[in-house]
């Protein structure tokens, strides 16, 4: 799977772009500031429809204009092309300039897996930063998670709705409530168990990858849910038991909705005792065990996109990263110090652009 081209129209700081890729290493270099983070940023809005920052999609409009247009050539043993186009009004998203009238249709057709510094934040911020990062992942190679994880949410903002109710006119009929809470469970018992098989597939595959970047340490993933080893019946007895306590606070206060994960490494929770390069090599171990979990189960090469590795990490860490990535995968990486890359740009055949000024161009040696 490539990006062989890449429009952009009103972008960020991109006015107007079309610039062709490299099917294997591209390079992306110039100034902090100058838009190489926003670039690739685009092609992770391209698969996902929206932006790997949590920010509103009306950000990614150039400032001045009332819509951006993002649009890609994509081959997968075939042409396909894909745009979002973003506007003051909404969003819409096509293939083959056909719209998708659900987004969850138009997600996974194209995978991208992505670093960017930020994403330590997924063991080092709170629950609901892990579930995201989580849901993610998972809804890139499964349609159907997606699906249920939308209806899910919607009958939990119906049951939240409907406690609130309760607690402020106390005698509305339990009835409604119990049929909501049956839907919930019988969801949420879906999405746990494909969390749960999910986490074990990273499990085999993570200890794997950090071993050949750090060294050293055994790393482990646990997985933390209310609805672990439980069935449909001891989980509805609960929701009962945990009536008052969630209309006293309005919520329901146990589900997938509060799931974690811990990340363990040599039996410590890296949250608590890791240091940031350790942290860093579990975030990357977890990237490398997206690629590889997605090539098994889809059948299809991912796209990886490394954004601003070179500050995060020393050099021999990254030359232990550049060895697993293989030839057929598609790599985008971003850097300020591009002679740091000379001994990969030796190794692979790549492409090289300089982005400055609202602008990107190639540069050939």
């Amino acid at each position: 799977m490539q990006i062989q081209e890449l429009k952009l129209l009103n972008y960020r700081n991109f006015k107007k772009i079309d610039v062709t890729f490299y099917d294997n290493l591209n390079v992306i270099f110039g100034k902090n500031g100058s838009g190489k983070t926003n670039l690739v940023e685009a092609i992770y809005v391209l698969a996902l429809s929206r932006s790997f920052k949590q920010i509103n999609d009306k950000s990614l409009i150039l400032k001045g204009e009332n819509l951006t247009k993002i649009e890609g050539i994509l081959n997968n043993n075939y042409q396909t092309n894909y745009k979002v186009i973003i506007t003051d009004e909404g969003k819409k998203v096509l293939i083959n300039n056909n719209r998708v009238t659900k987004i969850s249709d138009y997600i996974s057709k194209l995978n991208i897996v992505l670093f960017n510094p930020n994403d330590l934040r997924m063991i080092k911020d709170t629950p609901s930063i892990r579930r995201r990062y989580l849901n993610i992942s998972i809804s890139q190679m499964d349609v159907l998670y997606l699906k249920n994880l939308n209806d899910y949410n919607k009958l939990l903002k119906i049951r939240n709705s409907y406690l609130k109710q309760m607690m402020l006119n106390g005698n509305l009929n339990k009835d409604y409530l119990n049929i909501v809470t049956e839907k919930l469970v019988d969801i949420g018992l879906k999405l746990v168990s494909v969390r749960e098989e999910f986490i074990k597939k990273m499990n085999q595959l993570m200890a794997s990858f950090y071993d050949k970047i750090a060294q050293s340490g055994s790393l482990e993933l646990e997985y933390k849910s209310d609805y672990k080893n439980k069935n449909r019946e001891e989980l509805l007895s609960l929701y009962k038991k945990n009536l008052e306590k969630d209309m006293s606070f309005g919520k329901t206060t146990m589900g997938p909705h509060h799931d974690d994960i811990k990340f363990l490494l040599d039996k410590m929770n890296l949250k608590d005792y890791g240091s940031e390069g350790q942290q860093k090599n579990t975030v990357i171990s977890w990237k490398f065990s997206e690629i590889a979990f997605i090539k098994e189960k889809l059948g299809v090469t991912p796209i990886l996109i490394l954004d601003d590795l070179l500050s995060e990490l020393d050099i021999e860490k990254i030359k232990n990263i550049f060895e697993l990535i293989e030839n057929d995968i598609q790599t985008f990486i971003t850097t300020t110090e591009i002679e740091k890359l000379d001994f990969l740009l030796k190794k692979h055949n790549s492409k090289k652009f300089l982005v400055e000024s609202g602008s990107i161009r190639e540069v050939r040696n």
